[in-house]
């Protein structure tokens, strides 16, 4: 028996994966909440084998859960659930600690696989579509052909850094650090931060947070 804990905001959803669990002797809904906050007291005390997480929750991004939970819980399976069916949200659950990635508009078989998967190898990962996806990066990586040190002043900008800070972070020159930035806006395509950023989290070039750790 999988012991799942649901924690979506949506309640059609965890209704549904409970009736799902209802209809496989090998899958039991032992908790569920909408909530982050009331989540890590919910995993607490029902001790599942598997949680599913909503990355939109009632009250934030069910992705710092995922992460904290994995911190916490070596051996949990957890499975990202999302309608954002892109492959940054993907690779964010990769990042995050994630045991499984699934759509909610997989079929059935598809989602029980994702559980079952996280019960039994809770530190690998798994998607549909995760070979597909990571070509594409592959091929994004090549497009931009990014130096280390441009990802780097990337990820500087997207912490919301200025020149003058990325230029005192690096241990480099004001005017090395523009013409980093001016090289970068040119190989995005870009005109200002913001839309180097959307580029840059679209592509999969950098998460939209820190990683652990950083």
């Amino acid at each position: 028996m999988i012991r799942t804990v649901v924690i979506d905001s949506d309640t059609l959803t965890r209704y549904g994966l409970s009736m799902l669990a209802g209809a496989h002797p090998d899958v039991e809904v032992v908790g569920e909440t909408g909530s982050a906050v009331e989540a890590a007291a919910l995993v607490e005390r029902s001790r599942p084998d598997v949680v599913v997480i909503d990355v939109e929750l009632s009250d934030g991004s069910g992705l710092p859960l995922v992460r904290a939970l994995r911190d916490r819980y070596a051996h949990l399976g957890i499975v990202v659930m999302t309608s954002l069916d892109t492959d940054d949200v993907l690779f964010r659950a990769l990042d995050h600690g994630a045991s499984a990635f699934v759509v909610k508009t997989a079929p059935v078989v598809e989602v029980l696989g994702a559980i079952r998967h996280a019960a039994v190898a809770a530190t690998s990962f798994t998607a549909t579509g995760l070979l597909d996806a990571l070509t594409r990066r592959r091929e994004q990586e090549t497009r931009f052909a990014l130096s280390p040190r441009e990802r780097q002043v990337l990820t500087l900008l997207r912490d919301g850094m200025s020149i003058p800070e990325i230029a005192g972070s690096i241990h480099i020159s004001k005017s090395t650090a523009k013409t980093y930035v001016a090289r970068l806006y040119d190989k995005l395509g870009a005109s200002s931060r913001a839309q180097a950023l959307v580029t840059a989290l679209r592509t999969g070039l950098i998460d939209y947070e820190p990683t652990p750790g950083s």
